[in-house]
């Protein structure tokens, strides 16, 4: 890791630079919530000042750059007795201005999966490659909990993250592509200063959290409360219409159609997003459903998120941004849930 410091009137003309030459995305209000809070998503953007940095959070998050609501991932036509198979990963190269390190965490556990898993997607790979990544603290919201598991830090997964000094930005470098493009503009080695300030930086966005969750030992916790009546009470608050999955930076179920035109000449297969929240995700072939129950459906996710991922990468799916809680029409809060399994396990455990 290589550390600069740059002003905010410097970056701004480094961040036009890469708008110039690049397909640019970065933080936009886009409509507001019931309360009149803004909304904000990560949109096209054509110059510097298009973009909100002080953005609260995106109500999705950057997932969907890398895996797409809908994809195609091949296309067939057909003549006589034969037929050809087109497959194309080709991406242009593009900028994301903004992440915050929840989303940043999010897509370093993706990469597990979709890079260095058993099954590389190249469709991934080829999004994941041709992305710079520009990541920026921030004070967290009064119900994020990303700091209870360790992803209020980013320590790899982004070209350039930026610490803010208050009139500069604090430069983490972790990629020759971002070291070479700030060659266009003025930076400066960290001054003893800077280290002071970045240190004292950190360490008051650490304390501003107001949300914490408990998850020392959680998964073997859940296999404990495998068939707890807590499941069932959020689970009847569950709609099933996986709003959670959606806006999830990690959630990676999906589904898989195969479509044939009317004329049979060409067809084309596609894989979509889903959720195990939904009623058939578990229904197979002759109508069976080994998870028909909505507290079923709910603890699945959970223990995806908080058990299963932890046991094969040594760490939890989740990353604490809390969208999935915020997001939720039936107020299902991840905090709420694993809370209440602790205080069921306390009232349990015998005097003594």
């Amino acid at each position: 890791m290589i550390y600069k410091v740059i002003t905010k009137s410097e970056f701004k003309k480094f961040i036009n630079g890469l708008i110039k030459e690049n397909q640019t995305f970065g933080p936009r209000q886009v409509d507001e919530d019931i309360n009149g809070k803004p909304i904000y998503q990560f949109r096209e953007v054509h110059s510097f000042d298009e973009m909100d940095l002080d953005y609260t959070v995106t109500y999705s998050s950057v997932k969907n750059f890398f895996l797409p609501f809908r994809e195609i991932l091949s296309r067939y036509t057909f003549q006589g007795d034969d037929w050809e198979q087109s497959l194309e990963y080709r991406v242009n190269p593009r900028v994301i201005v903004g992440l915050r390190p929840c989303d940043i965490n999010g897509l370093a556990i993706l990469d597990k999966i979709f890079i260095k898993g058993a099954f590389p997607s190249p469709y991934y790979l080829a999004r994941r490659n041709n992305t710079f990544l520009i990541g920026m603290d921030h004070e967290p919201l009064e119900d994020c909990f990303c700091e209870s598991l360790n992803h209020h830090v980013v320590r790899h997964g982004f070209n350039l993250f930026c610490s803010d000094l208050g009139d500069r930005y604090y430069l983490s470098i972790d990629s020759s592509k971002a070291f070479n493009f700030l060659k266009n503009v003025e930076t400066t080695e960290p001054t003893k200063k800077d280290n002071e300030k970045f240190i004292a930086r950190k360490n008051f966005i650490e304390r501003s959290f107001k949300t914490r969750v408990e998850v020392t030992g959680l998964p073997s916790f859940l296999d404990i409360e495998f068939k707890s009546p807590i499941w069932k009470k959020w689970g009847d608050k569950c709609l099933n219409c996986g709003t959670c999955a959606m806006v999830c930076p990690t959630c990676y179920c999906y589904g898989i159609e195969e479509s044939i035109d009317v004329s049979l000449k060409t067809s084309r297969k596609e894989r979509f997003q889903y959720s195990c929240n939904i009623v058939d995700f578990a229904e197979v072939a002759g109508g069976h459903n080994f998870r028909p129950l909505r507290e079923d459906r709910l603890k699945y996710r959970f223990y995806h998120h908080y058990r299963g991922f932890a046991e094969n990468a040594e760490e939890p799916i989740c990353v604490g941004c809390n969208r999935c809680g915020r997001a939720c029409l039936a107020g299902i809060n991840p905090r709420d849930v694993i809370n209440d399994l602790r205080l069921e396990s306390k009232d349990e455990l015998p005097a003594t």
